[in-house]
This record gives C-alpha cells, structure tokens and sequence, in this order.
C-alpha cells in the first residue's frame, strides 16, 4: 500500500469541529457543504474565494445533500437529530419532512448519500456508540421513507460502486463494511456480505466515497488516514493525516480532483488536544490521475 506525504495534505479551514463530518461538494454552487454534528452547526467553504459560511441549529444536523431543484424550501436536503428535513440557505429556514425514530430518543441520525434515481440513503446510531439501535433508511422523493434493515450502533456511508449495482455501508462501531447488490430501477438491496473487516487498531470505517476509476475511499477514525480499496477490497493507498479522527471525504474542486476530508475533536483528552492542533479542521490534498463523481441530487 501506498502511503502519502503528510506534506500533501492541507488543512483549509482550522476551524477545530467537534465532528466534522458529511462533505458534500455542490457542483452547481462550487463550494463544498460539510456539518458539525455535534456542534449543531453546517459550513460552506468556497474554493474559488475562500468564502467560508457557517449556519447555528438548534438540534445536531448531520447529513447533507443538494436538490434536484431549488424551490421556496431551498436547495438543500438534511438529516437532523429529529429526521428528514428541507433547508433554505437564503433564509436560513427549515421545512420538517419525516421523523422516522420519534420514540429513540438515544439515537440520531449519522451519514447519508443520495443514489443515481434521486433516492436519499441515511443512518441512524446510538448517540453512545453501543447499542444496536441504529437502522438505514431509503427516503424518496414522494416522502415516503423505507426502513431497510437495522441492528447497528453506528451507521456510515452508503457509497456506491462504478458501475452502480453494488452498495456499501458501514457498521463502524463492528469495524465492518458490508457489500449489497443494488438495483437502481427499485432501489431494493439484496445479497448482503462483508466486504472488509478493519481491525480497531487500523482505526474504525466512516464515512466513504467513490472515485471515477472505482476507487472506494474509506475514513479511518481513530486510524489518521483515510485508504483507497480497490474493488476486490485491496488497501491500494494510505492518505495519512496528522489528526487521529478522520471521518469523511469527497472529491470536488475543478475536475474533481481534489480530495476534501473532514475531522473530529470528539473524544480526543486534553493531551491529545495540545498534539493534535488541527483537529476538527477541514483538509484538503489534490490526488494525481484520480478525480471524482458529480454527487447525485435528491430527486424532491
């Protein structure tokens, strides 16, 4: 496996997050929208004038991805603590959609991703991280939102492969990333097997996503990297990072080239503090002959 220079690697925004978390690179906006769930809050960062916005919630906002159209709703779809929601950036303002878990109280919503048919994916976990409470969830653009399968105590991902018919999602808290077959026409999954297992000394599997040569870039929390797997599962290269608590990336910048990375502070000591200054912040290296995929929008 091929590790990478931590010369490479960039911190663009030291912001020091408490969970940075679900990069989603915004195509039609050029800038890229990422949250702090544990800090309550959703951040845009633009490259071309290095613009940085941040929006304060009143409940954690964890997921985020762009609808197909913009309306007096806005452009946005999210998952909050209390479910699926619209978010207008304009007018700072939320349209509440569906609630899925209103009698968990000790669980929240954690990562999601938008399918090629428009479909957004999206996991609950146990605020904990312990119990097996967490569940995934299909939300279409009808409103109509499926239950998929449950028994995790932190859900992560999906992501996609190349060629569409095989989706990945993270039981992290187990170390495991499992593999389904995915029809795209009915948004079923079938088939489900892992495909890798990460011991927790190579750090806990988060947030994922794919590149345009099929690459699946995998988070190591708690691992300091983030790792490039082929599609029979091979560790191809190690993004390495001098923070511990790496939790998601996306590809975006001009021709997608440009690997964005976000970082945690929670559950990082005082000691692990002072060693880790730019823990929490949002990085950024550029990958040679590797670029990424538009993201798809939500079909509502």
């Amino acid at each position: 496996m091929m590790p990478s220079s931590l010369a490479a690697v960039r911190c663009i925004w030291p912001l020091g997050a408490r969970l940075g978390e679900g990069p989603l690179w915004s195509e039609r906006e050029q800038a890229l929208y990422w949250t702090d769930i544990l800090g309550c809050q959703l951040h845009r960062y633009t490259p071309e004038s290095g613009e940085q916005r941040s929006w304060v919630f009143h409940e954690y906002i964890c997921a985020v991805a762009e609808r197909e159209r913009v309306d007096s709703a806005g452009s946005l779809i999210v998952t909050l603590k209390s479910g699926f929601a619209y978010f207008d950036t304009v007018h700072s303002a939320l349209t509440r959609l569906h609630d899925p878990e209103p009698e968990l109280h000790g669980n929240r919503f954690n990562d999601g991703k938008v399918d090629a048919a428009g479909r957004f994916w999206a996991g609950t976990m146990d605020f904990d991280c312990e119990q097996p409470t967490g569940s995934l969830y299909r939300f279409d653009a009808d409103g109509s939102c499926t239950h998929i399968e449950g028994g995790y105590a932190v859900s992560n991902g999906p992501a996609w492969s190349l060629d569409g018919r095989t989706m990945y999602h993270n039981d992290t808290a187990a170390g495991r990333v499992y593999a389904y077959d995915f029809d795209v026409r009915t948004g079923g999954l079938a088939n489900r097997r892992l495909f890798l297992q990460i011991d927790a000394d190579d750090g806990y599997p988060d947030g994922m996503t794919t590149d345009a040569q099929g690459g699946l870039w995998i988070a190591r929390f708690g691992g300091g990297k983030v790792v490039r797997h082929l599609a029979d599962g091979t560790a191809e290269r190690s993004i390495e990072l001098p923070v511990s608590n790496v939790t998601s990336c996306t590809f975006g910048g001009r021709g997608l080239s440009t690997l964005f990375i976000t970082t945690a502070t929670h559950k990082l000591d005082e000691a692990a503090r002072l060693q880790q200054p730019l823990a929490g912040g949002l990085f950024s290296i550029e990958i040679p002959g590797i670029h990424g995929l538009p993201a798809n929008r939500f079909a509502g």
